[in-house]
């Protein structure tokens, strides 16, 4: 199967803004490949970042290089335009040409762009799972059906750079599950960046391997999204949706109780089979809710996860009388929230041995 692909190995980008009202003073060096995920609340500047990569915003001063070749340097006089940049752009609502066929959507794009004759369009179709679709026109094809004929739609250009501004957010929750394992196909398969909005932490969880959190238009933290969701310096507000995310793989198989142990350094957790093959890799979610913490193994308990770790640190939590704490296992950091009251009586000290136990584990894909 031919990929989409360049041998971009990444992304430099430098922007300042100072509107009215708003101003964005961001730099960053992102992987040349995989999703990076924008995140943060409401007005802080990720669709303005994104605009700001595609051209169709002029910073008052800007910096943006992939792979090495100069897209925009305000210092040299430099400034590809955004017509010219080979930039795929998908939006929330995918807008596509009602007069059009699906078909007639990916073709309208590739004329107009150089670099489109070199793509294997017909794996864009079958990535996205669009090919009984090509003769619809867009009012007789459903929300998510759109929409993936709108990201095929910025993939047919055969861009260097995927950028996608809240793709999911017009699209309710059956239709989100529908899509969202094409983009996961989607995102395995490309070997560009994918600049990926959101304000969802269940779509950066399964979706992203590097994270940018911004607020009132700065980068409070920019990193692999493992050690970055583990943190407990940054105001990444999750709420009930903090935890982490950890790489493992299929160790077995207990077919009479359908559980499957997913694998990692630090151990094994059992969760749902879900009938992956042994030795499959795959991510797992655990949310600090689920993580309890004990000063002695625990025995005869209705929690089959018990893992050995070490105290780390903790942090105030967004409730009071609610602590987040670190704890490692092995060198895998997981997060449990617990008690003030709770963490003062196991008086625990950095290096201490504790037991965490885990209740429920999610694959996130």
């Amino acid at each position: 199967m031919k990929h989409i692909a360049n041998t971009s190995t990444d992304l430099q980008a430098h922007f300042a803004i100072n509107w009215p009202g708003f101003s964005l003073d961001v730099d960053l060096r992102l992987p040349g490949r995989g999703v990076t995920a924008l995140f943060g609340p409401s007005g802080c500047g990720k669709t303005t970042l994104l605009r700001c990569l595609a051209g169709l915003e002029r910073p008052s001063q800007g910096y943006l290089s992939v792979n090495g070749e100069v897209w925009q340097d305000d210092s040299a006089s430099v400034c590809i335009p955004a017509h010219q940049r080979p930039v795929g752009y998908v939006f929330q609502e995918a807008s596509l040409f009602p007069h059009l066929s699906v078909m007639g959507n990916l073709q309208y794009g590739r004329q107009r762009s150089p670099q489109a004759a070199s793509l294997d369009l017909d794996h864009v179709i079958d990535l996205l799972g669009i090919r009984a679709l090509l003769h619809r026109k867009p009012d007789a094809l459903s929300g998510g059906e759109r929409q993936r004929v709108g990201i095929a739609r910025a993939l047919a250009v055969n861009p260097q750079l995927l950028l996608m501004d809240e793709p999911l957010a017009a699209l309710d929750v059956q239709r989100k599950q529908e899509i969202l394992p094409y983009l996961d196909r989607m995102q395995q398969s490309l070997e560009i960046p994918i600049i990926y909005v959101t304000h969802s932490p269940d779509e950066v969880t399964r979706l992203a391997h590097h994270i940018v959190v911004l607020d009132s238009g700065k980068v409070l933290a920019s990193g692999e999204l493992s050690s970055t969701l583990s943190r407990l310096d940054l105001p990444i507000r999750l709420g009930e949706e903090a935890g982490v995310v950890i790489q493992t793989k299929v160790g077995s198989i207990d077919q009479a109780w359908h559980l499957a142990r997913m694998d990692f350094a630090g151990g094994g957790l059992w969760t749902r089979d879900l009938g992956l093959a042994l030795g499959t890799p795959a991510r797992v979610r655990i949310l600090a809710r689920d993580v309890s913490l004990a000063r002695d193994k625990p025995s005869r308990s209705s929690i089959q996860n018990s893992l050995q770790g070490r105290f780390d640190s903790f942090a105030d939590d967004e409730y009071p009388g609610l602590a987040l704490v670190r704890v490692l296992v092995d060198d895998t950091a997981l997060l449990a929230r617990v008690t003030h009251r709770s963490l003062a009586e196991l008086d625990l000290k950095k290096g201490d041995e504790v037991w965490v136990q885990v209740k429920s584990v999610a694959l996130a894909k």
